[in-house]
């Protein structure tokens, strides 16, 4: 029987020192299970990143695209998305801290070859290693942003999520999107599972967001999506997508 394709979308920006051991940790982790489609977004990075993917000239599954200009990790993981072969997509961060293997825990709450009822595996961080201040700032944003969506997501920020391609593509773009999957996930009627998975140190580079910055703009985009939400109505998913109904 041949394996069920997937595609993995990694976003990177100035990840020289992670992106090149991630790529062959996934390919080693997850080769054997599925047929792997690897799309990493360069961010217009400006260290290394570009030279470690230049690297991987004997991974066949990778494929790079580079962005012109900076753009954000939103509009990074659609690059991916509308590039994507397979069906189904896999998101993961390219800073290393998401182990691979934890796709495959995902996977198999689903089928790869099918659509059905559910439009969302997302990670739930084990045991995060983030500083004291950003966990009480994520803390505070998940509490507000559960309080207004009714996503009962308890961590948005995990980049370890599985969803079909075509209903990413149907959630409305803008630059905070993957802050909001699971919420827009269940706005367009699907069912949104959620698997525990590992947070590992990072080994290379620094972060790449403020805690007072993200708190600025996570307010602002809060209540655009709040907005969109309230303005948009899903009369029901079997009208906007193909997908046969899981048993």
């Amino acid at each position: 029987m041949s394996k069920p394709p997937l595609s993995v979308v990694i976003p990177a920006f100035n990840e020289g020192g992670n992106i090149g051991r991630l790529v062959r940790e996934t390919v080693d982790k997850l080769g054997n299970a599925v047929a792997l489609d690897i799309i990493v977004i360069d961010d217009e990075s400006d260290d290394d990143t570009a030279q470690e993917l230049a690297a991987l000239k004997d991974v066949g599954e990778l494929r790079v695209i580079r962005h012109p200009k900076r753009s954000g990790k939103s509009a990074a993981l659609r690059t991916g998305a509308l590039a994507a072969r397979a069906d189904w997509i896999a998101t993961m961060d390219g800073d290393a801290q998401n182990d691979p293997a934890d796709i495959l825990n995902m996977v198999r709450e689903i089928d790869l070859t099918r659509v059905g009822a559910v439009g969302l595996v997302a990670g739930i961080r084990r045991k995060r290693n983030d500083g004291e201040s950003r966990k009480m700032a994520s803390r505070f944003a998940n509490g507000l942003r559960q309080r207004l969506l009714r996503d009962d997501c308890p961590d948005t920020g995990c980049g370890l999520k599985l969803l079909p391609r075509d209903v990413f593509l149907a959630m409305p773009f803008f630059d905070a999107l993957h802050r909001y999957i699971p919420a827009f996930a269940r706005h367009l009627g699907f069912e949104v599972r959620y698997v525990s998975v590992d947070d590992r140190p990072r080994e290379s580079g620094v972060s790449k967001y403020s805690n007072f910055g993200r708190a600025v703009a996570g307010l602002f985009d809060l209540a655009g999506v709040v907005w969109l939400m309230r303005r948009g109505s899903v009369p029901s998913k079997d009208l906007l997508f193909r997908h046969d109904d899981e048993a």
